[in-house]
């Protein structure tokens, strides 16, 4: 089984991808999510990073509902772009597949007031249901031929393990990998998540465009790390950290980051019928 291995679009579908698909002859495609283009990236991170702060607060909601559905619109070009391979795409959200996901901490009561009804909608799954060819599978499983896929949601942060959030996540991905506990001994089970695991080469922010507060950490998932130290499936599937594309072993399980396929970057992962995995980046 060929893997292509894509992620972080933010508003620009290649055709470098449909070209992939057919010269390396590709049976499925994994996304790790993120297809809009945060157009609205330097208001939100000047006004609300690192704080309970609403841009709808800032800008007036009526704006701020204009920004997000415009974004939204563009990423779901991503979604036509998929729809139209010849092969299945089996996808897990991304941070900035709308609603903002809350799986790993809990929002403060003061920004869930904050929020207007629409906030909370899940206004880019409603998108996503109407292209036949792409299969959602975060908190969920999908089957391709021998394999299962179990997905997770895609938080841009290390997470609460002391949250509500997160034991309610952790619960969900516990009862899936317990249900697939034979076929994940088989060597059969692949993890996919839009964040990578924490604390790995694969999750250090290294751009210079980054906030300064976060630049040189770690900034995977705890979510994501605890359960591969847990059940060790044989391969892990993330991104949201561009820079640190590349693989890494964690003891009997290959991650691997793809990179970004908006800056070029993909891998593909050939699984043989024995088992061995290939691995090949492409940028």
């Amino acid at each position: 089984m060929k893997i292509l291995a894509i992620g972080d679009f933010h508003g620009k579908f290649l055709k470098k991808i449909s070209n992939l698909v057919k010269k390396e002859k590709i049976d499925l495609v994994i996304s790790t999510g993120d297809y809009p283009p945060f157009d609205y990236r330097d208001l939100w991170f000047k006004h609300c990073y690192g704080t309970d702060v609403e841009l709808g607060d800032v800008v007036g909601k009526r704006k701020y509902k204009q920004l997000v559905i415009d974004d939204l619109r563009k990423g779901e070009v991503i979604l036509k772009g998929l729809n139209r391979l010849s092969v299945p795409v089996f996808s897990v959200l991304g941070n900035l597949d709308w609603p903002v996901p809350d799986d790993v901490y809990d929002l403060p009561r003061k920004t869930l007031k904050s929020m207007p009804n629409w906030d909370r909608k899940d206004s880019f799954v409603k998108r996503m249901e109407k292209y036949r060819n792409i299969k959602r599978f975060d908190y969920s499983s999908a089957k391709f031929g021998d394999y299962v896929f179990i997905g997770m949601r895609g938080h841009s942060n290390v997470g609460s393990v002391k949250s509500k959030a997160y034991r309610k996540s952790r619960a969900k991905l516990d009862n899936l990998f317990r249900k697939f506990k034979k076929e994940n001994l088989e060597g059969k089970v692949i993890f996919v998540s839009h964040n990578v695991p924490y604390d790995t080469k694969l999750d250090k922010v290294s751009s210079k465009e980054a906030d300064e507060s976060v630049r040189g950490k770690h900034l995977g998932s705890k979510l994501c790390r605890r359960v591969i130290n847990s059940y060790q499936p044989v391969l892990a599937i993330g991104g949201h950290i561009h820079e640190s594309w590349g693989k890494q072993k964690l003891g009997k399980t290959l991650a691997v980051n793809p990179g970004a396929i908006y800056d070029g970057r993909a891998s593909i992962i050939d699984i043989a019928d024995s088992g061995k995995l290939i691995t090949k980046f492409i940028s």
